[in-house]
């Protein structure tokens, strides 16, 4: 369990990196990747939240 709480939190972490990376980029494309990766990290966390509040966890996520 401790393992998917600090995968959790590197989701987080990642996400907020890659905001910050897309707040200061100046090409266009690179700033919409970036915001768009880290739309997907907030994704993945609020998805492996839910299953964390399920209790529904599989043996093996993968991570």
């Amino acid at each position: 369990m401790q393992d998917i709480k600090q995968r959790l939190e590197k989701l987080r972490v990642d996400a907020e990196e890659c905001q910050l990376i897309s707040r200061l980029a100046t090409d266009p494309v690179k700033r919409n990747a970036f915001a768009q990766l880290a739309d997907e990290y907030r994704k993945m966390a609020r998805d492996l939240e839910a299953l964390i509040a399920s209790g529904n966890i599989p043996g093996d996520l993968g991570i």
